[in-house]
């Protein structure tokens, strides 16, 4: 079983929109909703991409040892997004980097 942590958000950080950058893949959040999901070497929007209008669950981050440590809320770098959607569960890659999308990209963010 997981270990869970919750992790508390500073009050300094007011971003509503976030990408998470993964190897393959940018997962734009508003809040804790996935709004949009990029592919990184095309930078096509995935229109059918199962993370779609889906909350983000949290965090995993996976030991060298084996072993799984859950946290709740927004994960950090080092850790893959949890989403559990329409009874499947997506992890995702490592988020390699947290980033503010810029309002041009917010704009042409594909409708649902």
């Amino acid at each position: 079983m997981p270990q869970l942590t919750k992790k508390t958000s500073s009050p300094a950080d007011r971003r509503v929109h976030r990408v998470y950058v993964t190897r393959n893949t940018e997962y734009h959040v508003r809040r804790d909703q996935c709004v949009a999901v990029r592919d990184r070497r095309s930078g096509e929007w995935l229109r059918a991409h199962l993370a779609l209008q889906q909350r983000v669950h949290g965090g995993l981050k996976f030991s060298r040892q084996g072993g799984i440590h859950a946290t709740v809320g927004l994960p950090e770098i080092g850790e893959s997004m949890f989403f559990h959607a329409e009874g499947r569960d997506l992890v995702t890659s490592p988020v390699l980097s947290i980033d503010r999308p810029e309002r041009s990209i917010v704009a042409r963010y594909p409708s649902a």
